[in-house]
């Protein structure tokens, strides 16, 4: 078990704003919240032999850290089945959260992978050499994961380095996502407003359905005597098919409208998707405290 000082970003304070009907979210930051982490959970999902002499093993990856969590497989680390006395390596392992950090309490089956330019979904599964695993077989997969807030400056720190343990005769077929393990207060109202870089307020003001995915609709408004920049990057979002749509790139490298002092700016994201699917959360990274230090909000559009 290991144990970690987090800020919880997900767990908000509501303060009153004059100036809007709205209410004001604030990342925790007063406080150290001392959390046990169980780090990612990896849960079998299927386990399926081809005719090629290969198994694959799908799989759904639940945030146990208690804080927000992005995690990937370990680099030119095989995943090894143990079965039936022998130990199979297997060089085909596609697992992680594709960049983003995750709610914790969420879980994914896939995430989009590729280029931006051409972004392929990509299922979470290993595969493996050989037939059947025999009954008792379990499957290790070297991982990696780091938590909390992202921090452009500080991207790799805190990083833990751990094995998922995956016990392949508690496949599960009928998983419910994306919320695995709800976390009290974590998931926010869409009419919620966030405190963002120098006081400013983020909103998001309108969700619309297109043919190629989602629309969304943002808000800023600058009670400040000086001009500034929100950056929240292009927020993914996650629904009840599991997969994690949008391609993760750095959000403070995505470019906002600038919001003038006393003023406001609104703006356009946009996120790739099917039309049948439904359910669904955004994921949401926001400027705040500092430049390129980013909270983390989980958006209920669940009805949209």
């Amino acid at each position: 078990m290991k144990r970690n000082s987090a800020l919880i970003a997900c767990l908000a304070v509501p303060l009153l704003l004059s100036l809007a009907c709205a209410y004001i979210v604030l990342p925790e930051g007063l406080e150290d919240l001392t959390t046990e982490s169980k780090g990612w959970r990896a849960i079998p999902t299927g386990v399926t032999p081809a005719d090629e002499g290969v198994v694959r093993i799908d799989l759904a990856l639940l945030n146990e850290t208690g804080d927000w969590s992005a995690m990937k497989a370990t680099e030119g680390a095989p995943a090894i089945l143990h079965t039936d006395g022998d130990d199979r390596e297997c060089g085909t392992v596609f697992v992680g959260t594709g960049g983003h950090r995750v709610a914790p309490g969420f879980q994914l089956q896939g995430y989009i992978a590729g280029t931006k330019s051409e972004p392929v979904a990509q299922p979470i599964y290993v595969e493996c050499p050989g037939g059947a695993p025999a009954p008792g077989s379990t499957i290790s997969i070297p991982y990696s994961y780091v938590m909390g807030q992202y921090n452009y400056y500080e991207q790799d720190k805190g990083r833990v380095h751990d094995s998922l343990e995956v016990e392949l005769d508690q496949a599960v077929e009928d998983l419910s996502f994306p919320v695995g393990d709800p976390v009290e207060r974590l998931i926010q109202d869409p009419s919620t407003a966030m405190e963002a870089l120098n006081k400013v307020t983020l909103e998001l003001t309108d969700v619309q359905r297109t043919p190629d995915g989602l629309e969304l609709s943002w808000k800023t408004a600058n009670p400040g005597e000086y001009p500034t920049y929100v950056h929240i990057g292009n927020p993914p979002v996650i629904g009840e098919d599991g997969i994690l749509y949008g391609f993760y790139e750095t959000p403070d490298i995505v470019s906002v409208p600038i919001t003038a002092a006393g003023d406001a700016a609104e703006w356009k994201t946009e996120v790739a998707l099917p039309p049948e699917v439904h359910g669904l959360y955004i994921l949401l990274s926001v400027e705040t405290g500092k430049a390129r230090l980013f909270a983390n909000y989980a958006i209920d559009i669940s009805d949209r």
